[in-house]
């Protein structure tokens, strides 16, 4: 994973977006590998994950035009299911997808130097994910970022509700890991139940959304050994053996 790195503190899982050379830009393999760090991080003892880009400059400068991601693919409760806590530690630019993957969490620390941005109606495109920012946030402030692409500050978004905290530059790493163990010193089945109960029942999900969440589900039985085994199983005019994997 070139595009990432991962590392543990004590039961919180720190994965950081590490190409600073692209602003932490999300491409096709970042997505595909945030994605499997998560997913790793749901099926371990872990605790929390936090979730962050190398450097100061830029959270994540957002899909790389270059190379294209499918971005559901990394954004939690999209790509990834879990139920465990989720923080996302920003500084600098925090762009595109990358806020749609931002807001998706379920806290967020973010450095005084961070600019909330959405261009896409300036790039003539859009997933639709960022539709959901509308049931996280006031909806004239959402419709402002969508609509308008005015860059949103820290403070702003701070008083707007999108973010928990602001921290001068450099702290917001050691913020997101502080509360974070805190959050590992609390019952788990707590944090999980009120996790799913605001998840699967308070924020509402548009089409974009239930879209990704579908594509999830499917792919999980379209790469699974039971398909490659009902296809041999076909092609061999046999009995298929299934496992549930």
């Amino acid at each position: 994973m070139a595009n990432i790195s991962v590392s543990r503190h004590g039961l919180t899982t720190l994965i950081t977006i590490t190409r600073p050379q692209r602003r932490n830009a999300i491409c096709r393999q970042t997505a595909l590998d945030l994605q499997a760090a998560f997913e790793e991080f749901d099926a371990g003892e872990q605790r929390v994950a936090v979730i962050t880009g190398e450097g100061n400059d830029a959270f994540s400068s957002g899909a790389d035009v270059a190379d294209i991601p499918e971005v559901w693919r990394c954004t939690p409760g999209l790509g990834i299911k879990t139920e465990k806590p989720i923080i996302a530690a920003t500084a600098g630019w925090v762009v595109g997808g990358a806020l749609v993957l931002a807001t998706h969490c379920d806290l967020i620390v973010s450095a005084d130097n961070a600019k909330f941005s959405y261009p896409e109606g300036r790039l003539g495109l859009t997933g639709g994910l960022i539709a959901g920012l509308a049931g996280r946030v006031p909806h004239k402030a959402a419709m402002d970022v969508m609509l308008l692409g005015r860059p949103m500050s820290a403070q702003r978004a701070y008083d707007v509700g999108m973010i928990n905290d602001v921290v001068p530059v450099g702290k917001q790493v050691d913020t997101a890991l502080e509360h974070a163990a805190q959050l590992c010193e609390f019952a788990p089945m707590v944090l999980r139940t009120l996790k799913r109960f605001v998840n699967d029942h308070i924020l509402v999900k548009g089409p974009s959304e239930i879209a990704a969440e579908t594509m999830r589900q499917t792919n999980a039985t379209r790469n699974s050994q039971d398909r490659e085994e009902g296809v041999a199983a076909f092609r061999e005019k046999r009995k298929p053996n299934f496992t549930g994997r």
